[in-house]
C-alpha cells in the first residue's frame, strides 16, 4: 500500500510540474503549422490527486484493520492453547502425586510383610532345630550321617536317570544329524546336477570320396607323415572307405587335427608346407577357444579377476575328461555341490567356491611337468598367490585329513560329483572285472565264508565262518580287506568294507 502511495504522487508531482520549452539553436524560423494543445487545470488535477489519495487512505486503514484483526485472533488462539496446555500439566502433576502416594503405601506394605516374613522364618528354623534334634535321638544318627544316607541314595537313582537321559539325547542326536547330513547332500547334488558327457579317445572324419585318401597319404606317404608329425596324432584310413579316424590319447591334439584334417579336405591342397601352416592356425584358434572357455567357467561360478594363466588352463577342461566326465562339467557341478554345503553349513563360500574351481588345475600342467595333479595344483597356486586357505584345500582335497571346514567340503563334493552313481562312464566289461575283482580280494581271507560288491562297487559286504573269527578278529579283518583293496584297486571314490559275523544255534524239541 505504501508503495502505490508513493508512486502516485510521483505521478502527480510529475503532473504539476510546469513545462519548459527547450531552447533550439539559433536557426530562421520555418512556417510550420504546430499542434496546439490545451493544458489541463491545475485544480482538476488536484482535485483528482486529492481523491486518489483519499482512497488509497482507506484502502491502507481497511488493510491495517485488517492485519490488526489476524493479530488479535492469533493471540487469542495463542492464549487458549496455553491455558489448554498449563491444565494438562496440572492434570499428570495430579496424577503424578497420587502415583508417589501409592508407592509410599505399597513400601509400607512391603516393609510390614518382610518383617512379617523374617519372623516366620525364625520360628520355622527353630522347629526345625528341634525336629532334628528329635531325629537324631530316635535314630541314633547324627545329622551329618543321616545327610550321607539321603545324598547316597538320591545320587544313586539319579546317576541311572541321567544315564538313561544321555542315552536318549544320544540316539535323537545321532539321529537328527543323519538325517539332516542326507537332507543336505540330496539338495547338493540337486542343485549341482550335470549332463553326462562321454570320453573317447577317437574322432572320426567324413571324406568326400575314396580319392581322399590318396591325396591325404601324398606321394611316398609325405602328407600323412607331415600331418601325424605336426598335430601328434595318428591317422586310421583302413577303417572304412569314406571316414579318417583320428586316435590320440590328448583330447586337445584331436581335435586340433580334426578340424585341421577338416579345413585341408575342404580347401583340397594337402601338401608339407600346407598342412604346417593350417595346423598352425588351428592350434591358434583352439588357444583362444580354450581360453574363451576358461572365462566362461569363471563367470558361470561367479569367480572373476584369476591370473590369465590360470584362465587358460581352466579352458583345456573343455577337451579333458576323467572317467568319461567332462573336466568343465565337473568343475561346474562341483563348485555348485560345494556352495550348497557350504550355505547350510556357515562355512566360507568364496573360499569353498574358489577352491572347487582350482581343485583339479594340476592335471592341465601334467602332461607337461612331472608329479601328481594335487603338487601340480599347489605349486601353480603359490606361484600365482592364491590364498592359503584354499591351497590348503586344494592339497587335502583327496586325504582323510582337513586343516578346515571348506577343506572338508571340497573333499565331500569332489567325492558326490565324481563316485556318484553314473557320474562317469564305465564299459560293461571293466565293470564286471572291478566288481568281481573286489569280491576276490575279499574272499582271499581265511575265515570268509562269503562277499558280494554291491552299490555298484561302492561297498563290500564280507560275510565270515563264525566259528573260524571272533568279534575282534572280525574287526581286524574289514581293516585288512580295505587296506588290499586300497594297493590292489582302481576306483573313483570310496568303497565301504562291511564285515558280518552271525552265529545261530539250532536246537530242536522232539
Amino acid at each position: 500500500m505504501i508503495t502505490k502511495i508513493r508512486s502516485f504522487l510521483d505521478t502527480l508531482i510529475g503532473l504539476v510540474k510546469p513545462h519548459q520549452p527547450k531552447v533550439e539553436p539559433s536557426t530562421p524560423p520555418k512556417p510550420i503549422i504546430e499542434k496546439v494543445e490545451v493544458p489541463v487545470a491545475p485544480d482538476i488535477i488536484l482535485q483528482e490527486a486529492k481523491s486518489q489519495a483519499r482512497e488509497l487512505v482507506i484502502d491502507a486503514k481497511n488493510e491495517a484493520l485488517e492485519i490488526k484483526k489476524q493479530a488479535e485472533e492469533e493471540a487469542r488462539h495463542t492464549k487458549q492453547e496455553a491455558l489448554i496446555i498449563e491444565k494438562r500439566l496440572e492434570d499428570q502433576k495430579s496424577q503424578l502425586l497420587q502415583k508417589e502416594s501409592d508407592l509410599a503405601k505399597k513400601e509400607g506394605d512391603i516393609a510390614e510383610t518382610k518383617e512379617k516374613y523374617t519372623q516366620k522364618l525364625s520360628e520355622i528354623e527353630e522347629i526345625k532345630k528341634k525336629q532334628v534334634e528329635k531325629l537324631e535321638r530316635a535314630a541314633s544318627m547324627t545329622k551329618k550321617d543321616a545327610e550321607k544316607v539321603i545324598l547316597d541314595y538320591t545320587e544313586s537313582k539319579l546317576a541311572r536317570e541321567i544315564g538313561r537321559k544321555v542315552k536318549e539325547a544320544e540316539t535323537t542326536i545321532s539321529e537328527q544329524a543323519e538325517e539332516k547330513a542326507k537332507e543336505i547332500l540330496v539338495n547338493a547334488m540337486q542343485k549341482g546336477y550335470a549332463d553326462y558327457i562321454a570320453e573317447y579317445t577317437v574322432s572320426k572324419v567324413k571324406l568326400p570320396d575314396e580319392e581322399m585318401k590318396g591325396r591325404i597319404i601324398g606321394k611316398e606317404g609325405r602328407n600323412i607323415k607331415a600331418f601325424e608329425d605336426a598335430t601328434g596324432v595318428n591317422l586310421d584310413l583302413d577303417e572304412t572307405p569314406t571316414e579318417v579316424r583320428i586316435s590320440c590319447f590328448d583330447s586337445v591334439r584331436r581335435e586340433i587335427a580334426r578340424i585341421a584334417l577338416e579345413k585341408l579336405i575342404l580347401d583340397g591342397r594337402i601338401q608339407p608346407a600346407k598342412i604346417e601352416e593350417v595346423v598352425a592356425r588351428c592350434r591358434e584358434e583352439i588357444d583362444r577357444a580354450t581360453y574363451r572357455a576358461g572365462e566362461e567357467l569363471c563367470q558361470k561360478v561367479g569367480v572373476y579377476n584369476l591370473p590369465k594363466e590360470i584362465v587358460a588352463l581352466l579352458g583345456k577342461f573343455k577337451y579333458r575328461y576323467s572317467y568319461g566326465q567332462n573336466m568343465i562339467e565337473h568343475t561346474l557341478e562341483e563348485v555348485k555341490i560345494g556352495v550348497a554345503i557350504a550355505t547350510e553349513l556357515k562355512a566360507d563360500i568364496y573360499t569353498t567356491k574358489l577352491a572347487c574351481l582350482l581343485h583339479d588345475l594340476g592335471k592341465a600342467v601334467s602332461e607337461e611337468e612331472e608329479g601328481t595333479h594335487i603338487d601340480l595344483g599347489v605349486k601353480l597356486l603359490k606361484k600365482h598367490g592364491i590364498p592359503q586357505r584354499v591351497i590348503d584345500a586344494v592339497a587335502e582335497h583327496h586325504g582323510d585329513r582337513f586343516s578346515s571346514l571348506e577343506s572338508a567340503i571340497l573333499h565331500i563334493a569332489d567325492g558326490i560329483s565324481g563316485a556318484r552313481p553314473g557320474a562317469r562312464f564305465v564299459d560293461y566289461d571293466s565293470y564286471v572285472a572291478r566288481m568281481k575283482g573286489l569280491e576276490d580280494t575279499a574272499q582271499s581271507f581265511a575265515g570268509v565264508d562269503k562277499a558280494y560288491a554291491l552299490s555298484a562297487g561302492r561297498e563290500v559286504r564280507v560275510i565270515v565262518k563264525p566259528d573260524e573269527a571272533t568279534d575282534e578278529e572280525t574287526a581286524k579283518l574289514a581293516f585288512d580287506i580295505a587296506q588290499k583293496i586300497e594297493k590292489e584297486h582302481t576306483y573313483p571314490g570310496t568303497v565301504k568294507i562291511t564285515v558280518i559275523r552271525d552265529y545261530r544255534a539250532v536246537g530242536m524239541a522232539k
